[in-house]
């Protein structure tokens, strides 16, 4: 069904009663209905429920037989299924739901929340990366976080590994979102589920605009991204290869109007392809918290990062220990460490004790893993104790 492209801007009301709810439900939720289709619908139609009368009469003529829209029972099972869930549904167009995204051009008309929405009124950044975070990743991000959460801002991500984890672990006191690409219930990857609880206990969210209980697929997080830079004023992006789903975000960021910001690496890294392209490209250098803040044209006396969210061992779950279960344990956490190492270091040199620090594990278990590595040729001593990783 296609037709002249409306722009979700269109003034709209949103639903008042439990019946013009369950019809926004089900006119979205229908076959080959997407955003702009049900705001055009919307616009010509009046209501969600007159839009639906009309959906089979509107197919017929883009050439679809037989269409039916999305059956009552379907919506009235999601609406029970959110419920038990302990979500909300937020419409577009009431209190809770952010001026921001409102005003981007393909704004979701409802999301579910698991959480308090009142961090969705407060001004929010982004920050996203690479899954496979390094080191100074995953600690620079903690700093931004920290210290941007301190000055007033909402921290908002994705809930993946690596940089959005730590994003939202050093914002979980000052108030951070996670936008899912599937359902709000559905925690991906598992190893996040504790985040993803501490996230709603502690006054964070967590949002989706997808049904209750959908397992995401690999389509749904480019589209999840548009939510994640729609929602806020600037996109900081700490680490990401020239090929990757920050990038997609940087790219919704700009066409929505919103700041790009990129923190450099190494040349080598090709975890800082992405944001070294970006800053080629025009986007703003970031070294720390003062330049998010002056990108947007704020003299905030921005807080700095206490020295316990920066040099603490890195909290990301699933990435400390390796699991020890047959056959042959001790080989699997040997490679397991190597991997670690192997993902924290970068053509970039860091102290070997920071290393030991960030891995949460003694030092007698590190050196010997460092000196398999050295010998495979993977890491390379540096004078002062520092290491970097061959690439």
């Amino acid at each position: 069904m296609t037709g002249e492209t409306l722009s979700s801007t269109h003034p709209l009301l949103p639903p008042t009663t439990e019946d013009d709810r369950v019809s926004w439900l089900r006119l979205l939720r229908s076959r080959r209905v997407g955003i702009v289709t049900f705001y055009r619908l919307l616009a010509e139609h009046g209501s969600a429920a007159a839009a639906l009368d009309a959906l089979p009469e509107v197919a017929a003529r883009a050439g679809v037989p037989n269409y039916v829209p999305c059956p009552i029972s379907v919506a009235e099972g999601e609406m029970r299924a959110g419920a038990r869930a302990g979500a909300t549904l937020v419409f577009r167009g009431t209190p809770a739901y952010p001026a921001m995204l409102a005003q981007t051009a393909d704004a979701p008309p409802m999301f579910w929340t698991l959480g308090d929405t009142a961090v969705l009124r407060r001004p929010m950044i982004a920050l996203v990366g690479a899954r496979n975070a390094s080191s100074l990743g995953t600690r620079m991000t903690r700093s931004l976080a920290a210290a941007l959460g301190q000055a007033g801002f909402t921290i908002v991500s994705g809930l993946a590994r690596g940089i959005d984890a730590a994003a939202h672990l050093a914002s979980l006191d000052t108030g951070t979102v996670a936008v899912q690409a599937g359902g709000v219930d559905v925690i991906y990857p598992s190893e996040n589920a504790g985040l993803a609880r501490d996230m709603v206990e502690r006054g964070g969210l967590r949002l989706s605009e997808q049904p209750i209980g959908l397992q995401p697929l690999s389509r749904h997080f480019p589209v999840r991204n548009r939510i994640i830079s729609g929602l806020s004023q600037a996109v900081v992006v700490v680490e990401a290869a020239a090929r990757s789903g920050s990038l997609i975000t940087a790219r919704a960021a700009l066409d929505q109007g919103r700041e790009v910001l990129a923190v450099p690496g190494h040349p080598f890294d090709a975890r800082s392809g992405g944001c070294n392209m970006l800053i080629r490209d025009g986007a703003r250098l970031v070294r720390g918290a003062d330049d998010v803040a002056e990108a947007l044209g704020l003299a905030l006396p921005l807080l700095r990062a206490p020295a316990a969210a920066v040099n603490s061992p890195d909290p990301v779950p699933g990435r400390v220990e390796a699991p020890a279960r047959p056959p042959n344990p001790a080989l699997r956490k040997i490679h397991a460490l190597h991997r670690q190492i192997l993902d924290r270091l970068s053509p970039s040199p860091l102290a070997e004790d920071q290393l030991i620090r960030d891995l949460g594990v003694q030092a007698r278990d590190v050196a010997p893993a460092l000196t398999d590595l050295e010998l495979d040729g993977k890491v390379m001593r540096q004078p002062g104790g520092m290491l970097t990783r061959i690439v």
